[in-house]
């Protein structure tokens, strides 16, 4: 099915061999590390947070448990409403740097035009 297609060269799975890629140039390597550092502080930041929700519930249970407007008690306030909010939060952040790095390489870049995508 997919040897179908004549608009491209079809490359069989698993016939590449990574050990004959180029290597990243410069430019490339430094995009993919900040994405990856980027990417690497927001997801600890979520993941301690989120790991705090049960800490906070053995710890404090008298004010996790007790009751908000309601019914709903605080933990499940931190767990569903805020655990929510700091996800698109954490995704507008990792957006917003991306485009500032993006932004930062086209100004600096050479003066051949680039696609990023």
């Amino acid at each position: 099915m997919a040897g179908e297609y004549t608009e491209y060269e079809y490359v069989e799975a698993g016939t590449i061999d990574v050990s004959e890629l180029k290597p990243l140039d410069p430019e490339t390597r430094k995009i993919m590390k900040g994405e990856f550092s980027t990417g690497l502080k927001l997801t600890v930041f979520y993941y301690i947070f989120i790991l705090a929700i049960p800490i906070l519930n053995w710890f404090a249970g008298d004010f996790m448990f007790s009751r908000m407007w309601g019914g709903m008690t605080y933990s499940w306030f931190l767990t569903s409403v805020v655990a929510m909010a700091m996800a698109f939060i954490i995704a507008f952040a990792h957006t917003a740097l991306y485009e500032k790095r993006l932004k930062n390489y086209q100004n600096s870049g050479s003066s051949e035009e680039r696609r990023v995508i």
